[in-house]
């Protein structure tokens, strides 16, 4: 992809994960001064929609990003993580002082808060927790109908899901997004499996496929790195 189509294209990212709304050309051009005429944006994001890297939710809508452009998209964050900022650090610093379970509780809360996502912890294979539910059902993905008994079947069936998952995964960070999602082809996950003495974990969170990607990974990443240090 072409240096400036990209960087069309990883704005109205941007902007999408910012505003939870579809982006239109003038916004863009507006918003980020983009070094290019409104006319060769909406071309630009014309030849992006034909490729399938955004589309139109409904007719006189802006453009939303669509799974192929996050896949891309991610592919950036993995060589510039996002800093997390000092109070971000010591709460979760704090909250990790005991590597227990209270403490990986504690932490899940902390995560959930920050990313605004659902929390998942499983402590072993078949000992699991969660949190921030809430925040899920109040993306406005989520609002629909269909999509909110998707999700709530997932929670039903997150113990079924992360069992089949937990022998498969190595002791690293992994990013799933939509269709390749074990937690449903709606939203995406940030997780982490590792290995505490003689003892396996995991722990994620879960989000529209509209979650701010580059928060998500350095809070995973961190996590992780306190949990191996």
């Amino acid at each position: 992809m072409q240096d400036r189509k990209k960087h069309i294209l990883f704005t109205i990212i941007k902007e999408h994960i910012e505003t939870k709304v579809p982006v239109g050309s003038s916004v863009l051009v507006q918003k980020y001064n983009l070094d290019v005429s409104p006319a060769t944006v909406r071309n630009i994001m014309v030849e992006l929609e034909e490729e399938g890297f955004i589309r139109q939710p409904y007719v006189s809508a802006g453009r939303v990003p669509t799974e192929k452009a996050y896949q891309i998209y991610i592919e950036t964050l993995k060589s510039s993580p996002d800093k997390l900022v000092k109070t971000e650090k010591k709460e979760l610093d704090k909250s990790l002082k005991h590597l227990d379970e209270t403490g990986f509780k504690e932490a899940a809360k902390i995560l959930a808060e920050i990313s605004q996502g659902a929390v998942f912890w499983a402590f072993q294979k078949n000992n699991l927790y969660y949190t921030g539910i809430s925040n899920l059902l109040q993306q406005p993905e989520f609002r629909k109908t269909g999509t909110l008994l998707s999700v709530s079947t997932v929670i039903d069936r997150m113990d079924e899901i992360i069992s089949d998952i937990f022998e498969d995964l190595k002791n690293e960070s992994r990013i799933f997004i939509g269709s390749e999602n074990p937690f449903g082809s709606f939203c995406s996950t940030v997780l982490a499996k590792y290995k505490l003495g003689n003892k396996n974990g995991m722990f994620g969170i879960l989000g529209p496929l509209r979650m701010d990607y580059k928060k998500n990974i350095s809070l995973v990443d961190f996590t992780l790195e306190k949990i191996n240090r």
